[in-house]
């Protein structure tokens, strides 16, 4: 489960009601500010694996050369947070929120070229992996689509980046997500999972069995990362009106109902 999509609540609160849902691990927020290994102690303590951090809104292909700088400068710290974790996989994508080109669009294209070759080197000399996430046209600007994914991969060049497919953003995009899954194959690196309306699993239309079908297929065995937030307005905040807490453990109850009895 994301830790983000719980708000504001404390880490430790966090983790004691994943614990009570049965949860195995998380998807930690990448607030570098905390200390690494006492983070890792607390989830420990309530039986959770970090599996992957996703990272702060930064832009990596902002026109201005300080932007992408301070940008390179987060990842790294935080690739290092996922080092002193134990080696959880760190997350990149683009800036949230920008939906076109500040410059030209190749020139960006560029740039997250270069950024991605570095911080792929960075994080395989701290035996961290590191995954691309694709998303949506409404979230930002740049890859959208699998085949664009792979093709960010090819120009990279290094075996250490790998692709994160999330089935919210897939239902957007792909006309087939269980075919995007199976031509991603042994490139894929995370996998998110959220119904067709960012819901748990069950209160949308996605074709959840052929995704799992599809990732058999290509032999992933990483882990199923629940990114889902209650029903409501404003798809960028996980606050909600009313009980929004109920809402969504309600909703990842479902979704560990459904994924075990597959």
């Amino acid at each position: 489960m994301c830790t983000w999509t719980f708000g504001p609540l404390p880490l430790e609160a966090i983790a004691a009601r994943l614990e009570q849902l049965g949860f195995d691990g998380v998807e930690l927020y990448g607030d570098v500010s905390l200390d690494p290994r006492a983070t890792r102690r607390l989830l420990e303590a309530h039986g959770l694996e970090v599996y992957s951090l996703t990272p702060m809104n930064v832009d990596l292909t902002h026109p201005e050369p300080w932007v992408r700088r301070a940008a390179l400068d987060d990842y790294a710290r935080l690739i290092e947070f996922a080092r002193a974790l134990g080696g959880a996989r760190v997350s990149c994508h683009g800036h949230v929120g920008r939906f076109a080109p500040l410059a030209d669009r190749r020139m960006e294209w560029g740039w997250l070229v270069e950024a991605l070759q570095t911080l792929a080197e960075t994080a395989a000399q701290a035996e961290v992996t590191l995954v691309f996430e694709v998303l949506n046209r409404y979230e930002t600007h740049l890859v959208h689509t699998t085949a664009e994914a792979l093709e960010l991969l090819e120009a990279v060049g290094h075996p250490n980046l790998k692709v994160l497919l999330d089935a919210y953003h897939m239902n957007l995009e792909e006309p087939d997500p269980a075919a995007a899954i199976r031509r991603t194959g042994d490139r894929l690196g995370l996998v998110h999972l959220a119904d067709s309306n960012r819901r748990g699993i069950g209160h949308g239309h996605t074709d959840f069995p052929a995704l799992l079908h599809a990732l058999q297929e290509v032999g992933y065995t990483g882990p199923l990362i629940l990114e889902v937030t209650a029903p409501g307005p404003d798809p960028f905040t996980p606050v909600k009106e009313g009980d929004y807490l109920a809402q969504l453990e309600a909703d990842l109850k479902d979704s560990l109902t459904w994924l075990r009895a597959c």
